[in-house]
């Protein structure tokens, strides 16, 4: 049985591509991200096909934002495929409106905090208000879960802090920006390995390239899953 705890983003350019990166990683791998680059590209009958004809989990990544009614209605037609999370903003009238939009469905909606492809010259960049990024995801994801989230979206290093809150009890954190040891960086800037993840209180890891751009994914999928389960991932806390 493969460990869930490792989601792998399939953030290849269609859908094709996924089931065959999908195949290639065979029962490695349960738990699979299918984002907004995938789209167009097939994306949403890939999700359904792996969930419903292979067993997989489904997280779709698709950051939903906009007023209320359209939040709860699109989070609602998305429920029927019966997919495993979903993530939205992480702003109180949009989480909220999607939980009722996921009501009846086994769908988990997770909040995205802050995207793990900015620091504070980026938040800057937004006007985002002052303060130290970490504080502001741990606030941010407090809001969340009070306003109903099943989890949050945050990056590893932001992990430990959210799950320290009172209101993170029985809530999911998902931490994107894993990168194994020496691998490349890519677009991310808040990063940690995959068992410094797990330590700080992380439920499910996201990792993409440093898997399918590897000139074998299974070996790469297979690796991050042994360190997942080793003493440098135990959090005794957790």
């Amino acid at each position: 049985m493969s460990d869930d705890r490792l989601i792998v983003a399939l953030d290849v350019p269609n859908a094709l591509a996924g089931h065959q990166l999908a195949e290639t990683l065979g029962d490695a791998v349960g738990f699979y991200k299918i984002g907004l680059g995938m789209l167009t590209g097939g994306g949403l009958a890939l999700a359904n096909e792996l969930k419903q004809e292979h067993g997989k989990r489904i997280f779709l990544d698709m950051k939903l934002f906009d007023i209320g009614a359209t939040i709860e209605a699109a989070v609602r037609g998305l429920a029927q495929f019966e997919l495993d999370f979903l993530t939205v903003h992480g702003d109180p009238h949009v989480v909220r409106a999607a939980k009722e939009g996921a009501a009846g469905s086994e769908m988990k909606i997770l909040a995205v905090t802050i995207l793990t492809s900015l620091d504070r010259a980026d938040l800057d960049s937004c006007q985002i208000r002052a303060g130290d990024v970490s504080d502001l995801v741990q606030a941010r994801a407090a809001c969340a879960f009070e306003a109903g989230a099943d989890g949050v979206i945050a990056s590893p290093q932001e992990a430990a802090m959210i799950r320290a809150l009172p209101q993170s009890e029985d809530r999911l954190i998902v931490t994107p920006g894993v990168r194994p040891a020496g691998a490349d960086l890519g677009d991310q800037k808040r990063v940690a390995t995959p068992a410094r993840a797990i330590a700080n209180g992380a439920d499910h890891i996201v990792v993409g390239r440093p898997v399918w751009k590897s000139p074998s994914p299974r070996i790469a999928a297979e690796a991050i899953l042994a360190e997942l389960n080793s003493p440098q991932a135990h959090n005794p806390n957790h």
